[in-house]
């Protein structure tokens, strides 16, 4: 194993079982590397853990990206991170010998592993978004050619709007992924059916 990289505060746990696709777990605002190691032991038992910490702080909270406001984002940040945590994966597969990860992101990490799909096709294998919204108002036309993603909404989610949701999931769509839309009755938590079908979901790829 060569050194570990060093661009991101990180944990990263071996895999336990051969064969499993490694997790890159994205946290939500104000979490940290630790925040979903659980989750991701929990629905992929056996896979390798891939955990970054956001490099933005908001009042002292970690974020993958800049907010404007609630809702409102620097886009140009948000590209500038989604290049940074790309880099950041393609040193990791190296030091760790991982193929290529999926992403269990959550809230904030959902959005920057959306935009990650978008903005640098490729570096992840598939993705399961939990609470995302659209960050890109003009997203580019991106090859997602039969990318397999999960998204998984809630119904009475106070962050994202129903439309927020529908349209993130027509983008991607649009750029050839996979895409399965659930709408779960829950608020911007998770909730028991979030980790039941994301299990699921995981298993059967």
């Amino acid at each position: 194993m060569t050194n570990a990289p060093t661009s991101f505060i990180h944990r990263f746990v071996p895999a336990a079982t051969a064969g499993r696709p490694p997790l890159l777990l994205l946290h939500g605002t104000g979490g940290d590397e630790n925040d979903l190691l659980p989750l991701g032991e929990a629905i992929a038992p056996g896979s390798a853990l891939l955990s970054p910490r956001g490099k933005v702080s908001e009042r002292g909270m970690p974020r993958f990206f800049r907010r404007l406001a609630e809702g409102v984002f620097d886009e140009e940040d948000v590209k500038v991170r989604a290049g940074e945590l790309a880099a950041f994966i393609a040193e990791a597969r190296t030091a760790y010998r991982l193929e290529a990860p999926v992403a269990l992101g959550l809230s904030n990490g959902a959005n920057i592993a959306a935009a990650l799909l978008l903005l640098h096709p490729g570096a992840l294998a598939r993705a399961v978004l939990l609470r995302p919204m659209p960050v890109l108002s003009d997203p580019p036309q991106a090859d997602l050619a039969g990318t397999p993603v999960l998204m998984l909404s809630g119904t009475s989610d106070p962050l994202v709007t129903a439309d927020q949701a529908k349209r993130l999931a027509e983008t991607l769509s649009a750029s050839g992924a996979a895409v399965e839309h659930r709408i779960l009755p829950a608020g911007h938590n998770l909730s028991q059916a979030d980790f039941t079908l994301a299990q699921a979901w995981l298993a059967q790829r």
